[in-house]
C-alpha cells in the first residue's frame, strides 16, 4: 500500500482539528451527560466507519477490511480501558466536571505514544522477521492471563507508576479546578489531576503492548494500523462517559477479549509458516466473538440499571475551597522575577 506523504499529513490535520473542535466544545468544565456522550460517540464512530470507507474505495477491500479488523479490535479493547479508566477516576475522586480535561491529555498522550510503538514496530518487522513470533507470542499470553484473570480489576492503590509519582512528586491534597500544578507557599506541587494523567497514560501504554501486536496481527500496512489506532481511541472519551456505569454489564467481554487476542496471534503464527488466512475470515471471526461476547453479557445482566463503579478506601482527595484557590500564587512567578532581575 502506497502512501503518500500528503495523505499522512492530511490524516494528521483532521485529528488535529478533531481534537481541537472536542476542546473547544468542552473549554468550560461540566458534568457530561449520557446524552451529550452519546452524540459525540456516535460522531467518533462516524468519523471512523467513514474514514474506512474511503479506504476501502480507494484502496480496494482488502485494505479496507483490513482496517475495520484493526478499528474493531482497538474499539472493543477500549471497553477494558474505559473499565480501568472508572476505576482510576473513582479511586482519586475526581469530580465529573473535570474528568472530561484528564481523559482528552490521556487520550493526546496516548496517540504519540502509540505513534512511537506503532513506528518502532514497522521498523522491527521490516528488519527482523522473526518479530513476528515474539508478538504471536505476546498476544497468546495475553489471551490467556485474561482468561484466569477475568474476574480481576487494576488496584490504583498497587500501582508501581502512582507511587514512584508520589515518592518523587510533592502532591497537593485538593483539586484546584483543571490545574494539573499550583503554587503553594513558593513550592511547586502536583495536584491530584496531575497523578490521575500519569495512572492513565501508564495503564493505556500496558494496554498498547497487547492492542498494538493485535492489529499487526490483521495488517502489517503503518497507515492502517496508525489510523484504526487513532480512530479508535478519538472516541475514547466520549465511551467512557456513555459506558462508565454500564461497565458491570459486559460480564462476558473480557474472555470474548481474550480470545481474541489468541485468534489474532495464532493468525500471525499461520502467517509466518504455514497459510496466510484472509482478512475477510479474521474480520468475521473477531466480529462474531464480540457480538457474541456482548449479547451474552447484556442477556446475563438483563435488568440491571446504571451503577457507579466502587472502589474501596478511595483515596481522601478533595475539592479545594474558594478560599484556598484565591489563596495559590503564579505558577511562573518566579521565573518572571528572576528573569527581571538578571535584566536589572
Amino acid at each position: 500500500m502506497n502512501v503518500p506523504l500528503w495523505t499522512w499529513l492530511a490524516v494528521l490535520a483532521v485529528i488535529l482539528v478533531m481534537l481541537a473542535v472536542d476542546l473547544f466544545a468542552h473549554r468550560r468544565a461540566h458534568v457530561i451527560g449520557v446524552r451529550e456522550a452519546a452524540v459525540w460517540s456516535a460522531v467518533w464512530v462516524a468519523l471512523g466507519v467513514g474514514f474506512g470507507a474511503l479506504v476501502w474505495w480507494q484502496a480496494g477491500a482488502d485494505f479496507g477490511q483490513q482496517y475495520f479488523a484493526g478499528y474493531l479490535i482497538e474499539k472493543s479493547l477500549a471497553v477494558d480501558n474505559v473499565f480501568v479508566w472508572a476505576i482510576v477516576l473513582t479511586y482519586f475522586a475526581v469530580p465529573r466536571e473535570y474528568q472530561h480535561r484528564v481523559l482528552f491529555l490521556g487520550v493526546l498522550g496516548a496517540l504519540v505514544f502509540r505513534g512511537v510503538f506503532i513506528a518502532a514496530g514497522s521498523v522491527l518487522i521490516a528488519s527482523f522477521s522473526w518479530v513476528l513470533y515474539v508478538f504471536a507470542a505476546v498476544l497468546l499470553v495475553t489471551g490467556v492471563k485474561m482468561i484466569r484473570a477475568r474476574d480481576e480489576h487494576l488496584d490504583p492503590e498497587r500501582s508501581r507508576a502512582l507511587r514512584l509519582f508520589r515518592r518523587f512528586v510533592p502532591m497537593a491534597d485538593a483539586y484546584h479546578g483543571q490545574r494539573l500544578v499550583v503554587r503553594v507557599a513558593g513550592r511547586l506541587v502536583a495536584t491530584p489531576l496531575l497523578a490521575v494523567l500519569v495512572v492513565i497514560e501508564v495503564t493505556d501504554v500496558v494496554f498498547a503492548v497487547d492492542s498494538i501486536p493485535a492489529i499487526f496481527a490483521v495488517t502489517d500496512e503503518p497507515f492502517l494500523v496508525f489510523t484504526a489506532n487513532a480512530f479508535a481511541v478519538l472516541g475514547l472519551r466520549a465511551m467512557y462517559f456513555l459506558l462508565a456505569d454500564l461497565v458491570h454489564r459486559f460480564v462476558y467481554l473480557k474472555t470474548g477479549l481474550a480470545l481474541v487476542l489468541i485468534w489474532v496471534g495464532v493468525k500471525m503464527l499461520l502467517k509466518v509458516d504455514v497459510v496466510y488466512v484472509p482478512t475477510t475470515v479474521s474480520l468475521a471471526v473477531i466480529a462474531t466473538i464480540i457480538g457474541i461476547s456482548v449479547a451474552l453479557s447484556l442477556r446475563a445482566t438483563r435488568g440491571q440499571g446504571r451503577t457507579p463503579v466502587t472502589v474501596a478506601g478511595a483515596a481522601p482527595f478533595r475539592v479545594a475551597t474558594a478560599e484556598e484557590t484565591a489563596q495559590l500564587e503564579p505558577v511562573l512567578r518566579r521565573r518572571r522575577e528572576s528573569t527581571s532581575e538578571q535584566v536589572r
